[in-house]
């Protein structure tokens, strides 16, 4: 809600596109914005709104718009105190180019559009205002988000606090807590079913519907040929994200796959926000994205929710942890991180490995000029011999490993608890200016 806000008080306000992947809470955000804030929500599908549809085929200007949608709405949209609210406008291209004339003539109109596909829509050639919108990202609900939606506000204030010596007299509890979250996942339907009850049965209902209504998406908007490559794509990511060497292989999608094949497919996931692409980088070196290696990525789901539902992982293997969890807990666990760091919205993660051994880093992302490397452990292990390899080898202040274990500092090293994963980047950032300080000769 505060990303919202502070768009609505900007002085530069433009036009606010809002994109994110099918039943996120898109939709609901927005109008909850709209009506605690304005007076008014002017709101308009485009999915199932054919006469609006027909009026943007006519004319872009403004005046002509906010009068149709006037009409649509029973609201007086055009005045600075009814929210304009275009979803659904991927179904609509021409809605996304009136974005230009807004801005350009209507700048006191607060406008939001929003979509589901926008990513793909716009790699398939569709007009773009470019410059003339402001844009915000939406994922499925954070551990935080998830604690305060499930009833526990304590520890959703203890974890953002990040008080790590509080927090480690909470630890028990919070470890629970993140465990039902790897089952549960942020799509708020699937956190709404399981609700203050604990229903994991119903949360999982809601996952299967999601993942058959995703497929559905596939045919309904891309050729049948590409349908059937990202249907592959889709299905293979879990069961390559069990592997150990968890990068990306073409041929375990088909035997005798090559990348020329399959790369559009993956870009249509990526686009549609059901993916999170996560590339190598050759050396770390600022900016990060001068040292991608295109040829070699991970491919993280959405959600860790969907990512158990999609392996059919049952509740009593992740909640009593069975030994079918200690095998897929790193796959989870890797999720977990790897969301919260796209949640964060200002940094963008890779990961390294060793050209001719196998050190590897699970993360990394570059953050105000510091780079910081992220191992990942899925319990209290604390053996992190390739980060601290990473580390000395390439001079940085320190690095970062989130395990189940407590806060500790090190010189080369500091290890956050997994479940204070919403530290990153900020927390993490401040840590690693302290510990320079400490250490000036690193």
């Amino acid at each position: 809600m505060m990303k919202f806000e502070a768009w609505a008080t900007s002085e530069n306000r433009k036009p606010l596109v809002v994109q994110g992947a099918r039943q996120v809470g898109k939709t609901w955000l927005i109008k909850e914005f709209g009506n605690s804030h304005y007076r008014q929500v002017a709101y308009i599908s485009f999915m199932d709104d054919e006469n609006m549809k027909s009026v943007f085929d006519g004319s872009l200007a403004p005046s002509r718009l906010l009068e149709a949608i006037s009409i649509a709405t029973n609201c007086d949209a055009g005045s600075p105190d009814v929210l304009v609210v275009l979803d659904e406008v991927q179904e609509c291209p021409r809605a996304l180019t009136s974005l230009k004339m807004f801005c350009e003539q209507r700048p006191e109109v607060p406008l939001i559009a929003a979509g589901s596909l926008l990513g793909v829509a716009l790699h398939q050639g569709a007009p773009y205002p470019v410059g003339k919108v402001d844009y915000l990202d939406m994922y499925p609900m954070t551990f935080v988000e998830f604690l305060l939606a499930t009833g526990e506000s304590g520890l959703a204030r203890l974890v953002e606090s990040c008080d790590f010596e509080l927090m480690a007299g909470f630890s028990e509890k919070l470890t629970s807590a993140l465990r039902h979250y790897y089952f549960v996942g942020g799509m708020p339907e699937a956190v709404a079913a399981f609700g203050k009850g604990a229903n994991f049965d119903a949360a999982r209902i809601v996952q299967l519907r999601l993942l058959r209504d995703y497929e559905h998406d596939f045919s309904k908007y891309a050729s049948p040929e590409l349908t059937e490559k990202i249907r592959l794509v889709w299905r293979s990511a879990p069961s390559q994200l069990a592997r150990e060497n968890k990068k990306f292989i073409y041929s375990a999608v088909r035997s005798g796959a090559r990348a020329r094949g399959y790369e559009e497919a993956i870009q249509w996931l990526v686009d549609a926000g059901l993916l999170l692409k996560v590339s190598r980088i050759t050396k770390p070196g600022l900016p990060l994205l001068g040292y991608e290696d295109k040829d070699a990525f991970k491919l993280y789901l959405l959600d860790v929710g969907l990512l158990g539902a999609a392996s059919s992982l049952d509740k009593s293997t992740l909640i009593e942890g069975s030994g079918l969890f200690t095998e897929f807990k790193g796959a989870l666990t890797e999720n977990y991180v790897c969301q919260a760091l796209y949640a964060t919205r200002v940094i963008r993660p890779y990961y390294w490995s060793a050209d001719k051994s196998t050190g590897e880093v699970d993360f990394v992302y570059d953050f105000k000029n510091t780079i910081v490397p992220v191992e990942v452990k899925a319990e209290e292990n604390l053996k992190a011999k390739s980060l601290r390899s990473f580390v000395e080898s390439n001079c940085l202040n320190c690095g970062v490993r989130l395990s189940l274990s407590g806060y500790r500092e090190q010189s080369w090293m500091v290890n956050i608890p997994l479940y204070s994963a919403n530290a990153l980047p900020e927390k993490a950032y401040k840590i690693m200016v302290s510990q320079t300080q400490a250490n000036p000769t690193r």
